[in-house]
Order: C-alpha cells, then structure tokens, then sequence
C-alpha cells in the first residue's frame, strides 16, 4: 500500500526549498536525503531528497529536481508517498487499514462505513459515511473512538450527541407526541 507521508507547501527562500505538512511520525527516516518518494500526481515525481532541516518549527525540504524558487513553487500541493506494510504499532494505523471498517455503537448499532482519515491542524479526524450517504467527520480520539479493530473489521464509537446526522433524526422521532 501507499502511505502519503508529506504533503508539499510553499516555497521557502529562492533555492528551491519548500515547506512540508508533514503526516508521518519520522520524518527524519522517511525522508532523509537521498530518499527518492513517488508523487501524487505522478507526473511532478519521482523526487529525490538532497537536504532536509527544521526552521522555526517548519520541515523543510530541497528536491535536487527542484533547484530554484521557481521549481519549487510548482510541487505545492504535491502528495509525497511511500510503501508500506500494516502498522506493527500497537494503538496506531495507517489509513488504507482503516479505510472500509464498519463503524457502529459498543452495542453493535452499525453506524456506517470509514472512507478515511482527515489530517486536521488540531487533530485527526475519521471521515464515516453515514447509512443515508451523509459523510460525517469524526474526531479521532479515545473518547470517542474507544476501539479499533482492524483484524475484526470495525470501529467501535461513542459519539456525543448531535454528531452523527443519524442522532438528529432520533432526536426528532423522540421528540414527536
């Protein structure tokens, strides 16, 4: 499978830096120079790693593809990716191993389906397409989302009130005399 690990964003300077939105945990293995990272889309790619550094809390990358302001600025947007294997980490996932799992309440109420996950700035969120087709952002957190289970084909959530389109329409069939 493909794992996005970065996502290009402007270019910082005039020698072809450019900053990242980083989505994985090591940076610093990932893309480490001389690592050469498939693209999305495909035609601004492959791109080879020549430096990597931290400035004020941003990553930030040259490609020797991109030797200027210019070229760089052409790679925004671009979606760096890299093989990978199922998460040998307990309590962590990738993506493609949570995408198509039934989301449903501790009581087994199926509550849909998970096209995803969202990389949000605050936090993660699970996109769940709900039964009626509404597509619904998740917060990816304990509270709500208690279990995952890969293996099982499932997500177990906890949702408070109002978050799902489905507890709007219970909340009105209790409401009715």
């Amino acid at each position: 499978m493909e794992l996005v690990v970065a996502r290009i964003g402007r270019a910082h300077g005039l020698r072809g830096e450019v900053v990242l939105e980083v989505r994985t945990d090591d940076p610093e293995r990932r893309l480490a120079p001389g690592a050469q990272l498939r693209t999305d889309p495909p035609e601004a790619g492959p791109l080879r790693v020549e430096s990597l550094r931290t400035h004020s809390g941003q990553l930030l990358v040259r490609f020797a593809e991109a030797s200027d302001r210019t070229a760089a600025e052409a790679l925004r947007g671009t979606e760096l990716l890299v093989d990978v294997e199922a998460s040998d980490e307990e309590d962590a996932w990738y993506p493609h191993e949570l995408r198509g799992l039934r989301a449903e309440r501790a009581d087994g109420t199926v509550l849909g389906e998970l096209e995803g996950v969202e990389h949000l700035p605050a936090q993660d969120a699970l996109v769940l397409r709900e039964p009626d087709g509404t597509r619904t952002l998740v917060p990816f957190v304990a509270a709500i989302v208690p279990l995952v289970d890969v293996v099982g084909g499932r997500v177990v959530l906890d949702p408070p009130g109002g978050l799902l389109a489905s507890d709007a329409e219970r909340l009105e069939t209790d409401r009715e005399p």
